[in-house]
């Protein structure tokens, strides 16, 4: 009975989680066309699923489906008028290691961009991005629907390509915690 209770529990919150996600086609053609959102990874998709779902099968309860569901919303995109700062994980296999890194993450900082927006004939956009100045990204592609929810590929010069599946939300306003003087 109390495994019950928390499956009913955890499948709840998933259902709030996903309901909270979704925004207003308003706000999300407001996002797009301000060149100023977040977008916030729930799933990365490895384009390795092969060597993955042999890892994934051994694990307990492992189903080897591909999917990696990221906890927590600390995985983002940010993109703003100047710059482009990512936090995302990687799974895949590399072409070439970063000497001396322990980091294997996609991470980056770009204030040297393009961005084009196409809209989507069925609704949407397609937001592609190409920083200048990061050596290992060549090129970001964000799919965002009217609803929010979006697909993000991420194209690389020395590793796999991957995909992130997610929703976009608004940057987080700069809190003003300075002291009075």
């Amino acid at each position: 009975m109390k495994t019950l209770k928390n499956t009913l529990l955890l499948a709840f919150l998933f259902v709030a989680v996903q309901v909270s996600a979704q925004t207003d086609k308003e706000t999300t053609t407001k996002l797009v066309d301000a060149k100023t959102l977040v977008f916030n990874a729930t799933t990365a998709l490895p384009m390795a699923n092969m060597d993955l779902n042999r890892v994934m099968a051994r694990f307990p309860g492992g189903q080897g489906s591909g999917a990696i569901q990221l906890s927590g919303s600390q995985y983002q995109l940010i993109i703003a008028k100047d710059s482009v700062e990512a936090y995302l994980p990687y799974y895949g296999r590399a072409f070439s290691a970063n000497i001396g890194s322990t980091d294997s993450g996609i991470k980056f900082k770009s204030k040297d961009f393009t961005y084009k927006t196409d809209k989507k004939k069925k609704g949407g956009w397609l937001i592609t991005i190409k920083p200048k100045d990061v050596k290992d990204v060549q090129t970001l592609t964000l799919s965002v629907g009217e609803k929010g929810y979006a697909v993000l590929n991420v194209t690389s010069t020395y590793r796999q390509p991957i995909a992130f599946n997610g929703f976009i939300s608004e940057p987080a306003a700069p809190s003003n915690n300075t002291p009075a003087k």
